[in-house]
């Protein structure tokens, strides 16, 4: 998965507009409303990609960190970080590379932790889950957008071909390689879609679990309160 996500790094931006019909900068600033961030609470983007949360959660005057396996996922996102620093914006998100299965944060130190399109690409739910937990403090809040995976047959075997024959397009034209962007519509399949996740969330330390459904329920926001 880090080769893989190494390779598409440079065209990572764009395929998430291209797939989400340019939608998806706005879900990610509405992830960040959702949180009802304050000033100086601390923030952890999980698998940050270049940037997009943590910025928008950096403009309600939150210390943002965003975290990423990725290493050139992180050298893209610092190339926005100096670009906002030269234009005056403040605060400013920092950025380091590392493994959401083993943060490299302290037990209950930060106050909102947000992913988008991470949950669905770690190797273990479970253990990716109880590392949010450990990290975040007593009522801290998890937001999380992603892929659903439709419950309905139908709905989902059209959703999976839309995924898998537009992946395949995109993969052709970026990287003249069909099977790129295959991960997305097999990590969809695996998934346990939005109702499998509130469940497990709710089962391993959460409360006032949220399933938000985005563009006709074809995409969540999950947002969850940890157990005090």
């Amino acid at each position: 998965m880090r080769k893989l996500f190494a390779t598409i790094a440079d065209r990572y931006d764009f395929i998430t507009v291209a797939l989400s019909f340019g939608r998806d900068r706005a879900w990610k600033r509405r992830l960040a409303r959702e949180a009802q961030l304050h000033h100086g609470d601390r923030v952890i983007d999980l698998a940050c990609g270049t940037g997009d949360i943590a910025f928008a959660a950096a403009l309600y005057g939150a210390e943002v960190v965003g975290l990423d396996v990725t290493l050139r996922m992180i050298e893209l996102a610092r190339a926005k970080e100096r670009l906002a620093r030269t234009r005056g914006l403040w605060p400013i998100p920092r950025f380091t590379v590392g493994d959401m299965m083993a943060l490299p944060f302290a037990d209950a130190s930060a106050d909102v932790i947000t992913t988008g399109y991470g949950l669905r690409n770690v190797p273990t739910l479970e253990d990716a889950v109880d590392e949010i937990v450990r990290v975040l403090k007593p009522g801290g809040r998890l937001l999380s957008l992603d892929f659903n995976r439709p419950r309905q047959a139908v709905v989902r075997t059209a959703y999976l071909g839309y995924l898998t024959v537009v992946g395949a397009t995109l993969g052709w034209v970026l990287h003249r390689d069909p099977d790129t962007y295959r991960y997305i519509p097999e990590s969809v399949r695996r998934y346990p879609g939005a109702h499998g996740v509130a469940e497990l969330l709710q089962a391993r330390g959460f409360d006032d679990v949220r399933v938000i459904p985005i563009f006709g329920g074809f995409m969540t926001l999950h947002v969850a309160r940890r157990r005090a």
